[in-house]
């Protein structure tokens, strides 16, 4: 069995864990064994990340004492997505439940415990060259392995290191990669970029979700696939890298670091001058939360957040916090509230019944500088991001760290455009609510009242349409006089 599942591991796939390989990926299962380096360069959900596992699995099982390492972009993304893989499919065997042991970083053979096993690897989002190094090195064996997941995004530094497995003389060595290509540098891209040179040492798959490709992925609706298309059109970035997985014309980037939202954590202003400005954004369905955030000047406050609230005691939590502006006093200058998909009517009727007036916001409508900005969404992040930058204080929030760090950007024509916030959350696992109420507080230029100032009342002076005509004349005109 052992042999004839190396020879095939389609046959252990299908054996050991009940599950039909869709064609891509018995492609790959197939090919691996031949292949030293193979990359997958896929869209979003063909489920290349459990082809990795099903490898991974395959080579622990079929040759001896092997050793095998496993990374992704960060250590909770290997937690979430690889390393859960693994743990899908060992518990679907009871083959793989006698022979092998699993702990939370660590799996291992029961019988040969320090010589045959496959451990996770991470390395610090703010490492360098030498720290990667470090993080992954020390990997040697005669049967060898690395499994890279979502190696779009990984730093040049990592391959280097990597492919020292092949420099011990081992028997068999191979690194397997898999990643969306949404970065025009790293080691997908290098991968993909010399699949036609003579002599090149990577086998690259492309998985797409093209819904007129007939070998697209199954994995992924076409429903959902047209329906990306027609809401965001065919050139977008993001479409390119979703649904049809290829790279993008232009590299995207993040907004902001971790460390800059952290430092911002560390300010505090007592008596923070500037406007007062409420930011509410209110959830449309389900988990999502309605949120309150408040910020004066160069100080934010905590963010008020609420499940399941109608529009009228959303109001009044609107109302409450404009006539008594959080942890500063006194009334707000503005309330901007978000107009989205129309979920903010109820609540801006409500507060205009009370005698508030909020002022809607529509994340998609035009931003003031056209020719920078894609849309209303992407002008007011990339100020929110810039205040940050400038000495903007903020309060704790593990929430906005993720949110505001992994929305990224491109620019499509020299104008800035966000990430569809569908991705956004699908990366993160929740709505980012919170950031898209501190971003409202950007919506619009604010002047606080007491620096209002009114222009001066000018004496209407009496209009004399013949004035001119006097210079012509030498005396006083006027052409209607009898």
């Amino acid at each position: 069995m052992v042999y004839r599942y190396s020879r095939d591991p389609v046959e252990m796939v299908r054996e050991q864990f009940d599950v039909e390989p869709d064609k891509w990926q018995a492609q790959a299962l197939r090919l691996y064994p031949k292949c030293p380096k193979l990359a997958m360069k896929a869209c979003t959900g063909p489920g290349k990340t459990a082809v990795l596992a099903w490898i991974g699995w395959n080579f622990m099982l079929c040759r001896p004492h092997p050793m095998i390492g496993c990374a992704s972009i960060t250590g909770d993304n290997l937690k979430t997505g690889l390393w859960t893989e693994l743990s899908r499919w060992y518990t679907r065997s009871k083959l793989l439940q006698n022979l092998f042991e699993k702990t939370g970083d660590r799996i291992y053979m029961k019988e040969f415990p320090d010589t045959w096993r496959l451990e996770a690897r991470r390395w610090s989002q703010s490492a360098d060259k030498e720290a990667i190094g470090n993080a992954l090195a020390g990997l040697h064996a005669k049967y060898v392995m690395w499994l890279l997941d979502e190696t779009g995004d990984y730093p040049d530094a990592v391959m280097p290191t990597c492919e020292a497995i092949f420099s011990g003389e081992p028997i068999e060595a191979h690194i397997i990669q898999a990643g969306n290509p949404t970065k025009r540098g790293g080691p997908l891209f290098r991968a993909w970029a010399r699949r036609n040179e003579p002599g090149r040492q990577w086998e690259v798959i492309s998985i797409t979700a093209d819904p007129d490709d007939p070998n697209r992925t199954p994995r992924v609706s076409i429903e959902h696939a047209r329906a990306q298309i027609a809401e965001y059109g065919i050139d977008n970035p993001w479409v390119r890298v979703k649904i049809f997985g290829e790279f993008p014309d232009t590299d995207f980037n993040a907004l902001i670091s971790e460390d800059e939202v952290r430092a911002a954590f560390n300010r505090y202003y007592r008596l923070p001058p500037g406007p007062r400005i409420l930011g509410v954004d209110i959830a449309d369905y389900g988990d999502d939360q309605s949120v309150i955030f408040a910020r004066a000047g160069l100080q934010a406050m905590p963010a008020k957040k609420y499940r399941h609230v109608n529009s009228i005691d959303g109001a009044s939590l609107v109302s409450r916090a404009w006539g008594d502006f959080p942890g500063v006093g006194g009334v707000a200058d503005a309330c901007f509230l978000d107009a989205s998909g129309g979920y903010g009517a109820g609540w801006r009727d409500q507060l205009l019944q009370i005698g508030r007036a909020p002022i809607g916001i529509q994340f998609g409508g035009s931003a003031h500088d056209k020719r920078q900005f894609h849309n209303k969404r992407a002008e007011m992040h990339w100020d929110a991001v810039e205040w940050i930058k400038r000495g903007g204080a903020l309060c704790d929030s593990e929430e906005l760290v993720k949110s505001l760090t992994q929305t990224n950007y491109t620019m499509r024509n020299d104008v800035i455009l966000l990430e569809p916030k569908i991705d956004v959350k699908a990366k993160i696992g929740f709505s980012p609510d919170e950031s898209d109420a501190f971003v409202l507080t950007f919506a619009e230029p604010v002047v606080p009242r007491g620096q209002i100032q009114h222009a001066p009342l000018h004496r209407v002076q009496e209009f004399e349409p013949f004035k001119e005509a006097e210079h012509v004349v030498g005396r006083d005109y006027n052409p209607f006089r009898g």
